[in-house]
């Protein structure tokens, strides 16, 4: 017998939860890892380690919406859509949803949905990567200080300078931000704007393409938008 799909669901009604929890306990090809309100609460699953197969997502959420959720999420999970408004559904299918469920569902609709995203992928457990470190020693003033870029919200240039902010600190460091984005070797920092480099671990929530890190708020440039939302497609 094959190993079951993970399955987790994101939605802030807790009977629609519910209802999609029965369905995912009445199909032995799936098991439910975890059912989550929010979006904000699924960025910490996956941040935290957490991995899925499938994802039962709705799309009207507070703080962050399920299509901006799905920019975020690791690019191998694979999206159903569940919702109960049938216009986002062009926005879905941009967003490599796989399927597409108006609610209420029905359950020969909602095993129609996984049968078909079975079939279209061989589900397998990820090899655990060997761990890598992610500090660097930088040089601030006449100093050689060893950051933890774990740690790093966001990196602002400032003329022929830049500032690494962390939520303890913020570090001077006589590089453009160019310089940096050459020599970071961490695929999570990405370039939003011509002043920034984010760490797109530490992105709570997108809201009129500005980025919520934390206490910060970092824009994204416009000639960045299209090559940040496929970056984060890619992590």
């Amino acid at each position: 017998m094959s190993t079951p799909a993970v399955c987790i669901i994101v939605d802030d009604n807790e009977i629609n939860r519910l209802t999609l929890e029965h369905m995912v306990e009445l199909t032995p090809e799936l098991e439910l890892a975890a059912s989550l309100p929010g979006s904000l609460e699924t960025l910490q699953y996956f941040r935290q380690g957490g991995r899925a197969d499938i994802l039962l997502l709705d799309i009207e959420m507070p703080h962050l919406s399920g299509l901006e959720l799905a920019r975020l999420i690791p690019s191998e999970v694979t999206v159903i859509v569940v919702t109960t408004h049938r216009e986002f559904a062009v926005d879905a299918f941009e967003l490599r949803a796989a399927d597409y469920l108006v609610k209420p569902v029905e359950f020969s609709r909602f095993t129609q949905a996984i049968k078909r995203v079975l079939e279209q992928r061989s589900v397998k457990v990820a090899p655990q990567p060997e761990p890598v470190s992610t500090e660097l020693f930088v040089k601030v003033g006449t100093r050689m200080v060893r950051l933890d870029f774990n740690d790093v919200y966001y990196i602002e240039a400032l003329s022929t300078y830049s500032i690494i902010v962390t939520k303890a600190q913020k570090h001077i460091v006589y590089l453009t931000l160019k310089a940096i984005t050459e020599r970071l070797p961490f695929a999570h920092f990405v370039r939003v704007h011509r002043s920034y480099i984010i760490n797109t671990q530490r992105i709570d929530a997108i809201e009129d393409n500005t980025l919520k890190l934390g206490p910060y708020a970092v824009p994204i440039g416009k000639s960045y938008q299209e090559a940040f939302y496929q970056s984060l497609r890619e992590l």
